[in-house]
């Protein structure tokens, strides 16, 4: 079967420092990773969305296509602490042609839906927060005859609930990919179990905290998330589902720690606040061998653009990668 949007891999990202002198225990992540044409185990896929077309249609700053790059480029250096046996694998980009998003996110998710079927996890490097509705349209597909998409819970680290309605109908955004996959599983008598951490009131529309209520959505404001309240939200939802979808928008967190993005946040959560309530969900949501409810995540709205001069943004996106993909002894 021929892919739609293929993903194309390019390893020339992978390079860092080398500890000879450590042998295997001083490995950095672009020594054990491999491109995913070449795995042999289970483990964790990098998957890539070059896309800047759902932030433009957005009217947010452009520059998240360089995303996937910069990230990888962070993830690098990054000392491992995997298992011998646990496979790392870049699975290449996705990139979007001009504004042809939906082709774009078609071909995400046909590539999501591939590598969740072949027994990795995926975590998503965007690119834009429109990663979310491709994301979300391979998993389901992956899923289908899975009774775990039933209750399907997706937890957002957003200052933003990204429920805006299109501006033009099939026309989405780095706005819209929460109301579209509400919207999906609607159509497919499916429940939408939505919890965004780190809601910033002012920059949403009185319109958005109403569509909110009308979904049946949950959050927590950046105001509010020091609080033990947002331990026992993120730990009930977690319980109430069957399997977690997790995303996580750079924007969340405050301008001083993640200037390059496309909304820069006026407050947000800090990363240390964010890395600690991470750190609750991949606990939570970890069973038995097999039985992990984690089942994909993802990383959105790196603008490299706007990260000067110290790659503070990419920085801060490759912990939170690290801490998603479970490697940590």
């Amino acid at each position: 079967m021929t892919k739609t949007n293929a993903a194309t891999i390019d390893m020339s990202a992978w390079a860092g420092r080398v500890d000879a002198v450590d042998g295997m225990a001083g490995r950095r992540w672009h020594q054990v990773v491999r491109p995913a044409c070449e795995a042999t185990t289970r483990g964790v896929a990098l998957l890539g969305f070059a896309c800047d077309a759902g932030v433009r249609r957005n009217q947010g700053r452009p520059g998240a296509a360089a995303g996937p790059r910069a990230l990888r480029q962070q993830l690098a250096n990054l000392a491992w602490h995997g298992a011998t046996a646990t496979g790392l694998y870049d699975a290449g980009d996705v990139v979007c042609a001009g504004d042809d998003l939906e082709q774009a996110q078609a071909g995400y998710a046909q590539n999501v839906a591939d590598l969740m079927r072949s027994g990795q996890r995926v975590i998503g490097l965007g690119g834009g927060h429109e990663i979310a509705w491709g994301a979300y349209q391979g998993l389901a597909s992956a899923l289908s005859d899975d009774p775990r998409l039933q209750r399907l819970g997706i937890v957002n680290f957003d200052a933003h609930f990204d429920l805006r309605q299109p501006g033009q109908p099939a026309r989405g955004s780095s706005g819209t990919p929460f109301l579209q996959i509400a919207e999906s599983r609607a159509a497919a008598g499916l429940s939408f179990d939505y919890l965004c951490l780190g809601l910033s009131e002012p920059a949403n529309a009185a319109a958005l905290f109403n569509r909110a209520r009308d979904l049946g959505a949950g959050y927590v404001t950046d105001a509010a998330i020091d609080g033990p309240g947002a331990d026992e939200s993120l730990r009930s939802f977690i319980a109430d589902c069957s399997a977690i979808y997790c995303t996580f928008c750079l924007d969340v967190l405050p301008v001083s720690e993640a200037p390059g993005v496309s909304a820069p946040a006026g407050l947000g959560v800090p990363l240390r606040r964010a890395i600690q309530l991470l750190r609750l969900l991949v606990a939570e949501c970890r069973g038995n061998p097999g039985a992990d409810k984690l089942v994909m995540a993802d990383v959105a709205e790196l603008n490299p653009a706007h990260d000067a001069p110290d790659a503070r943004t990419a920085r801060a996106a490759a912990r939170i990668v690290y801490e998603l993909a479970g490697f940590s002894r």
